[in-house]
């Protein structure tokens, strides 16, 4: 299932043990099972014995203390290098039975050590077999991928090679290349165990790996022969050795296919990059019956959904009709007329699986692009989330019976897969090169509607499930979208980050050679430009653009609906509908954000703009290194004298210094000033949290909750600031923890957090009285917020959108409390989904306050955000707002 627990503040055991470097330019059919809870939202919460254990069980597992970083990603993770021939065989790493409880072995399945032996096994006794490694968990563990395909020559993979990036960067013309079409080796891949404690995909994948190696060529070399078949084996080994759904990073993978904070979904963008599947299959569990897509409404805008779904669909009905007559023991069934799930197939209405596009309303969709099958969407395949029947007992076991039958569905599903493709792959090749070509051309988008359907070619069996609420909203993809440099640039570091990460992407990006007139304005030299005429214009196109508002598409959501990198990263990002020619003149490909980083020159003072999120890094980094540092009112950071530790820590972060004026100086003396220092910084929440300070290069953290503070009050020793990513509690007898966070305060101790718990929490401590109304529990979005003049968050680094989930307002201030920050007073949602009346109601929040300060009697400090600013560490704007509030907030050194 996409669905997941999200770990609560009480991780704290488990944190500290974990890899905190960031790779990376750096989800209803039957109901979950019960043991698979919906919880979408940061507010979900595990038991701290639950992490405890998990903790524990990472360790045991061999995930344990590893190198911890606060260093910027400040170049790309390299692209998969490909084999130049097949097969490739090289030596794997052998990897002892160090796990004897591997979560694994509970359902009689392979465990990780042994999958690495396997894969050795099939290549000694097969040449059609290739593995290579295609990137490293946090516990250190290979990712591998397979081929399986006919031996190719140096020449003939390179040639290969030269037609998959024909089809992309070429493709009127690889429509018209009569060669390509009859040679060209369609990729097939099928992946699995992105979710750790969803085991059987990898043992299935694994057996249909063995039959291709070894049977008769005169079975399987038609196959071999036009295709190349790769399998991800097993995407998140960590979870998959200690049973939870997690990565070792403690968080799901597949919700991070933009965001990339894990290796693991690192490594499958890199993936879906260097094959360029055709058509992809993910394959999870558990959804009391076998489940596959394509998904229900609301579909996503930048799909081009002509293409997609006709084979999408005809296929999950070939995996239909091939799993209910294959009559697996055990399996289950749907009844699509009761839309329960039934243990016999008696019927014509229970032979059926779930293929959420016809049998799931609303709910099961495919809007976000943060899931494994969604995003690979992008890069022109056809892709399903397959979900297997039989539920765990548990979250971390599965057992034998069910294990079996989930396996063989599992492999019934895959060969059907696998068939249906090799038979409808000639037309399915020629859509994928129309979609790269639609993009190139940079045709208008054309939003599929029950008006338009019937000219669709294809398999037709979708259309008569296509009605009013399934259509796609249409979108209107700009000429170009404009990252500027100079003074309308809210944040340069920031819009660097962004850079990188459409880079990352695959999206093209250039720069302009010379000052240029984009649309009404004209732009200075040096400004980043995505022009959407490119291949990848869907996927460019969903990661920039605002998104919509579709609380009154569908009654529910699955999982996020919004992520806009223009509105949430922090960078200004400008949308342009027009420019004055075809094609935008002055333009030169980039391959990397053009670096700044150093000293100007030499000076008894430099500074630098604090506004995003490398260069609060680059703050903690001077302050670390013990160089002094003062802030001024308005929140310019201003340091001591030119050094080599400077230079470094500026180039480090590519953060540019230039000599304070002497306006700046003379404030230096000003009582507003404040003199910083290495803050340690204790915090509540979840790994969203922890990721996100340590992402701020807050490097000194101290997980606490009610019973690690009642438990040893010292653990606030040195504390500057609390964080509360949730509601600090203790239980009625818990008094020396009260006493301890209460004297914190007393001292002078700061305050910062988000959500209605860290509000709950300040008012109690008489920090900040205000009272937080939530809005809908599943509502989230991209909302409209303006920030006070001279406050907290105003200013020139003034933000003007921000992320919730669920947002949170204020009201009933106290007299020393302050509003930092309010949603827009009328229709603070730009994007998302938000349902509800009264209180819940975006109408109750619009103009009500999203940030408040204040001050206790003692002097201390507090600041609660209403949005969600850590959340899932995506909306890196949230992040430097948070660092500022946590600055703002510590006593003065």
């Amino acid at each position: 299932m996409r669905s997941s627990p999200l770990l609560t503040a009480a991780a704290a055991s488990l944190a500290g043990a974990l890899v905190t470097t960031l790779v990376g330019p750096a989800a209803a059919a039957p109901a979950p099972s019960p043991d698979s809870p919906d919880t979408r939202g940061s507010s979900s919460d595990v038991a701290a014995t639950e992490l405890a254990e998990l903790g524990a069980q990472m360790r045991d597992a061999g995930i344990g203390t590893l190198q911890r970083s606060v260093s910027p990603a400040v170049s790309l993770p390299a692209p998969l290098a490909m084999p130049t021939s097949y097969p490739s065989q090289p030596r794997l790493r052998t990897f002892p039975d160090a796990t004897p409880d591997d979560a694994a072995d509970t359902g009689e399945l392979i465990a990780y050590d042994e999958i690495g032996r396997t894969l050795t096994d099939l290549m000694e006794r097969s040449r059609r077999v290739s593995t290579q490694v295609v990137g490293r968990t946090t516990g250190g563990r290979d990712l591998y991928l397979v081929t399986v395909t006919s031996p190719e020559s140096r020449a003939e993979t390179g040639r290969q090679t030269a037609w998959r990036e024909k089809m992309r960067e070429e493709p009127a013309r690889a429509a018209r290349d009569a060669k390509l079409r009859a040679g060209y080796k369609t990729p097939i891949w099928i992946s699995a165990n992105i979710h750790g404690n969803e085991w059987e995909g990898t043992d299935a994948a694994l057996n249909y790996i063995e039959d291709l190696a070894t049977a008769p060529r005169s079975e399987v070399g038609e196959l071999l022969d036009g295709h190349r078949l790769y399998f991800s084996v097993a995407l998140n080994p960590d979870g998959r050795t200690v049973g939870t759904r997690r990565t070792g990073l403690a968080l799901d993978a597949n919700r991070d296919m933009i965001t990339n904070t894990t290796p693991e979904a690192t490594s499958y963008v890199r993936t879906a990059q260097a094959i360029q599947p055709m058509y992809a299959a993910d394959l999870h569990g558990y959804t009391d019956v076998l489940q596959v897509e394509p998904c229900g409404p609301p579909h996503g805008e930048n799909y081009e959904y002509d293409l997609f779904l006709p084979h999408g669909y005809a296929a999950a009905l070939k995996v239909e009709q091939d799993v209910v007559a294959a009559d697996i023991p055990g399996n289950t069934y749907y009844n699509v007329a009761t839309g329960d799930v039934v243990e016999e197939n008696t019927s014509e209405d229970t032979a059926h699986i779930a293929i959420p596009y016809r049998d799931t309303p609303s709910g099961w969709d495919d809007y976000p692009p943060i899931f494994t099958a969604q995003y690979a969407a992008y890069h022109g395949a056809v892709t399903s989330t397959v979900e297997l029947p039989l539920a765990r007992p548990n979250g971390s076991s599965q057992t034998p019976s069910n294990a079996v039958t989930n396996v063989a569905v599992a492999e019934q599903t895959i060969t059907s897969l696998v068939e249906y493709v090799a038979d409808n792959s000639e037309d399915m090749l020629a859509d994928q090169i129309e979609v790269f070509r639609r993009g190139e051309a940079g045709e208008a988008k054309q939003a599929l509607t029950a008006d338009d359907i019937a000219a669709v070619p294809g398999p037709d069996q979708w259309k008569q499930h296509w009605d009013v609420a399934d259509d796609q909203d249409a979108v209107t993809v700009p000429r170009v979208y404009a990252i500027p440099m100079g003074a309308r640039q809210r944040s340069r570091s920031d819009a660097s980050a962004l850079v990188r990460q459409l880079l990352f992407h695959d999206v093209e990006v250039s720069r302009l050679t010379r000052p240029t007139r984009l649309g009404t304005r004209t732009y200075p030299t040096g400004t980043y430009v995505v022009d959407m005429a490119q291949p990848l214009r869907g996927l460019a196109n969903t990661l920039l653009d605002l998104g919509g508002d579709i609380s009154e598409k569908v009654p529910t959501m699955y999982d996020i609906s919004a992520w806009s990198y223009s509105y949430l990263w922090g960078a200004t990002v400008d949308k342009i509908g027009r420019v004055n020619a075809r094609t935008v003149p002055h333009l030169r490909r980039v391959s990397a954000p053009t670096r700044v980083g150093g000293v100007a020159r030499p000076a008894r003072n430099l500074t630098f703009k604090l506004a995003g999120v490398a260069d609060y890094r680059a703050l903690n980094a001077l302050l670390d290194r013990g160089v002094g540092v003062r802030l001024l009112r308005d929140g310019t950071p201003v340091t001591g004298r030119d050094s080599e530790t400077v230079r470094s820590i500026a180039r480090a972060h590519d953060v540019r210094m230039v000599p304070a004026s002497a306006r700046q100086v003379r404030a230096l003396r000003a009582p507003t000033t404040k003199k910083l220092d290495d803050l340690r910084v204790a915090y509540t929440g979840t790994q969203d949290d922890m990721l996100a300070l340590r992402e701020l290069g807050f490097d000194d953290l101290v997980p606490v909750d009610g019973t690690a503070i009642d438990d040893s009050p010292a653990v606030l020793n040195g504390v500057d600031v609390i964080w509360l990513g949730s509601e600090l509690e203790f239980e009625d007898d818990q008094v020396v923890g009260r006493r301890a966070v209460a004297s914190f305060v007393q001292g002078g101790g700061g305050l910062v957090g988000s959500g209605a718990g860290a509000a709950r929490t300040m008012s109690s401590l008489g920090v900040v009285q205000a009272t937080p109304v939530e809005g809908e529990g599943n509502s989230n979005g991209i909302v409209r917020v303006d920030a006070v003049d001279n406050g907290v968050l105003g200013g020139r680094h003034e933000q003007r959108s921000a992320f919730v989930y669920p947002a949170v307002s204020f009201v009933d201030l106290g007299a020393r409390a302050s509003i930092q920050e309010r949603y827009a007073a009328r229709g603070p949602l730009l994007a998302g989904h938000w349902v509800g009346t009264g209180e819940e109601g975006e109408a109750y929040a619009a103009g009500k306050p999203s940030v408040v300060s204040g001050t206790s009697a003692s002097g201390s400090r507090g600041l609660v955000f209403g949005t969600s600013v850590f959340f899932r560490t995506h909306p890196k704007g949230g992040l430097s707002q948070g660092a500022r509030g946590i600055f703002w907030a510590a006593p003065p050194a």
